[in-house]
């Protein structure tokens, strides 16, 4: 059954849940009043870890949206593909059947590449602002042409040990996430760890392909709307470089470098993060 949606009244109760197609349901936080930020998480997270992120966005008289991708998090998990496309496919869902418009849509890494794919064939209707915070884009892998980041043979390496070793996988992730181990506190770190350990297997795999294998800049040619790009300057999963060929590749945008922070900049350096990002909210 699809799910109903609710009033966004205030007081009102929200849908938690929304189905984006027959036995497919997305978990969505959905808060406050005005107008709508919709945050997109990254590989292998959900929407929990912008936890930071809500009540600054709500106080400041937003409606925030965290969707939670399928495969991770609360959100159903079936088999099946897992490319940018479906994940393009399932936001514009949600979107529609919340009756967004006029959004601020922010990616965080992964979700950085799949909004850049979402707002490249979405034109406009929903989306009015992009964010890309430590996205893993125009390619998170090196090409003859494109000489930046990770080689694919060390995604390949990643997703053979997605399949023998998982929990390994993720603490070898959790090293290099922020500037330095130290970085993050032991709390944050096993908060951190809890979000990762709940996405599916399948998933988790299928997204390391997605990734290794995307190459969006053709989709960067079509975005028209105002673009900040918020990156850490220590990033050692998404490279500085990375920020930097996509602002050459989406006219208009323009960059906020976070200088002390890792790929977690959300967290490392929050106060800086939630204030950039309600500063780019607030202009129409």
């Amino acid at each position: 059954m699809e799910t109903e949606i609710n009033s966004t009244k205030p007081g009102a109760v929200r849908a938690e849940y929304i189905e984006v197609e027959p036995n497919v349901r997305l978990h969505i936080t959905d808060a406050g009043e005005g107008r709508p930020i919709v945050l997109i998480h990254g590989w292998p997270l959900s929407d929990e870890m912008f936890e930071y992120q809500y009540n600054d966005l709500v106080n400041k008289n937003f409606r925030v949206i965290g969707i939670t991708l399928r495969g991770f998090g609360r959100s159903d998990k079936p088999h099946g593909e897992f490319g940018y496309d479906v994940h393009a496919d399932d936001i514009k869902m949600v979107l529609c059947k919340l009756d967004v418009k006029n959004a601020v849509l922010v990616g965080f890494s992964m979700g950085g590449a799949i909004a850049i794919r979402y707002v490249s064939i979405d034109n406009g209707s929903h989306v009015s602002r992009l964010v890309l915070a430590g996205a893993a884009a125009p390619i998170w892998t090196q090409r003859k042409d494109f000489p930046y980041n990770l080689p694919k043979s060390a995604v390949d390496d990643l997703i053979k040990l997605s399949y023998q070793d998982r929990p390994k996988l993720l603490a070898d992730f959790a090293k290099i996430f922020s500037a330095t181990e130290k970085s993050l506190n032991e709390g944050i770190g096993n908060w951190l760890n809890g979000i990762c350990i709940s996405a599916s297997a399948y998933a988790t795999a299928q997204c390391l392909i997605a990734l290794r294998d995307t190459d969006l800049r053709p989709d960067m040619k079509k975005i028209t709307i105002p673009t900040l790009i918020m990156h850490g300057k220590k990033d050692k999963i998404c490279s500085f470089d990375l920020a930097e060929q996509m602002k050459i590749g989406i006219a208009g945008s323009r960059i906020v470098a976070f200088e002390k922070s890792g790929h977690s900049l959300f967290l490392e350096e929050t106060e800086k993060f939630n204030a950039e990002l309600i500063k780019f909210a607030e202009k129409q």
